[in-house]
């Protein structure tokens, strides 16, 4: 039956489902998906927080590194240092055997290195030694670290041209390693003392021929070959880690790479080693080897002919990649001869296949060694600023000697 015009209820009965219950229907549809949307968002969001409270925790286990597993949160600094490596006991030295913090050397990857004397069975004849001591701010990851290098370096053995670990300090704070100590102290501060119009200082010669140059590298590859024999690579090799005793011996110094490398697989991130002296496969994170070492040593070869000038003087630290990929290589310097400059250069091709051997270069540098000019000191006019060094050189100017009084 129709409603009447007027008959305002009935048109509403007559239409209340068009009029009524499908706007209901569509709001009540609209809110259901917006209270979906809603959960789902906050679902997502809480999944997504998971997941990052997860990665942190993974970061965390990766990080507790060393042979010694200590989740980091529940550690103490007692528990750390009762599980250290047991080759430690052996070499374990008394706080009171050690006497006093001597001259400051330089600023290490976890503290400051300084000489100082070591009372041994004479109380009266102390041994000079080396102490790297750990950062009172250090943190109990990095102490671990440093634990693990000093094991990792008493158990490589001895060698005349490597640095030997000859004691600790272990069972409290501080922390020390105690190193032989060598009279000239790092090869590059001796480099640059050698520009000056000195003959002696103190007694000790600071002159340097060709001849010097090949003998100093000849050890450095004795030095490498060494730790070849144990699988090892040192990663950082450099003047700077190099250190040269009064007779000119030569011994690898700053294993903290290659402790690194043979722990983890890569050196951490922390430690940021110049690029200047990293082969292009090291500078890319790809797995290196020995022959990386080899393109260093071609640095080294340069920095020494060149009384510790930085490579690649003219390059921006940053830019140094891109000009290896154009193949590019550093031209022979006025003070080098062909023959030497010929050793460097067989050093730096990219592929690592091209570049020789450690017997290979021995052989190389002993040849070179019987012609090389043993009377002819080599001269660079040029005195060195060490802060202008770092910034050309792309390194920490606080890694290098602190006693900057002879440049």
């Amino acid at each position: 039956m129709a409603c009447a015009d007027n008959d305002t209820l009935c048109i509403v009965r007559e239409y209340q489902y068009e009029v009524i219950i499908v706007p209901v229907l569509l709001i009540g549809l609209f809110l259901i998906l917006l209270i979906t949307i809603l959960c789902l968002r906050h679902r997502s969001m809480k999944v997504k927080d998971q997941e990052i409270a997860e990665a942190a925790g993974e970061k965390e286990q990766t990080n507790v590194r060393g042979n010694s597993y200590i989740a980091l949160s529940e550690a103490t600094v007692q528990s750390v240092l009762s599980s250290k490596d047991p080759c430690l006991r052996k070499l374990e030295v008394s706080h009171d055997s050690i006497d006093g913090q001597g001259e400051q050397i330089q600023n290490g990857s976890y503290g400051p290195i300084f000489k100082a004397e070591m009372v041994e069975e004479n109380p009266n004849r102390p041994k000079a030694i080396v102490i790297k001591a750990l950062r009172d701010s250090s943190s109990l990851q990095e102490m671990k670290d440093f634990l693990g290098q000093m094991a990792f370096q008493s158990q490589l053995g001895h060698h005349e041209n490597i640095v030997q670990l000859i004691g600790c300090c272990t069972d409290k704070l501080p922390v020390y390693a105690i190193l032989e100590c060598v009279d000239h102290r790092d090869l590059l501060t001796f480099l640059w003392t050698c520009r000056r119009d000195v003959m002696t200082m103190d007694g000790i010669p600071f002159d340097l021929t060709e001849r010097q140059v090949y003998n100093i590298a000849l050890q450095v590859v004795s030095g490498l070959d060494f730790l070849q024999q144990k699988k090892l690579i040192h990663g950082d090799v450099g003047a700077r880690n190099v250190l040269i005793q009064r007779n000119f011996t030569a011994k690898l110094s700053g294993l903290g790479a290659a402790y690194e490398i043979h722990t983890y697989g890569d050196v951490a991130t922390r430690r940021q080693l110049p690029a200047k002296w990293m082969a292009p496969e090291r500078i890319l994170k790809r797995p290196c080897g020995v022959k990386s070492d080899v393109w260093s040593f071609g640095i080294l070869l340069y920095e020494m002919i060149t009384l510790g000038a930085p490579p690649y003087p003219e390059i921006p630290p940053s830019d140094i990649f891109q000009h290896l990929q154009r193949g590019n290589i550093m031209p022979r310097p006025s003070t080098c001869q062909p023959s030497l400059y010929s050793i460097m250069k067989s050093c730096w091709p990219w592929k690592e296949s091209s570049r020789p051997s450690l017997p290979e270069l021995r052989k190389r540098l002993e040849v070179g060694k019987r012609n090389a000019n043993d009377r002819m000191v080599l001269q660079v006019p040029d005195l060195v600023v060490p802060e202008l060094y770092a910034r050309v050189a792309g390194i920490d100017p606080v890694s290098l000697a602190a006693d900057y009084t002879i440049l």
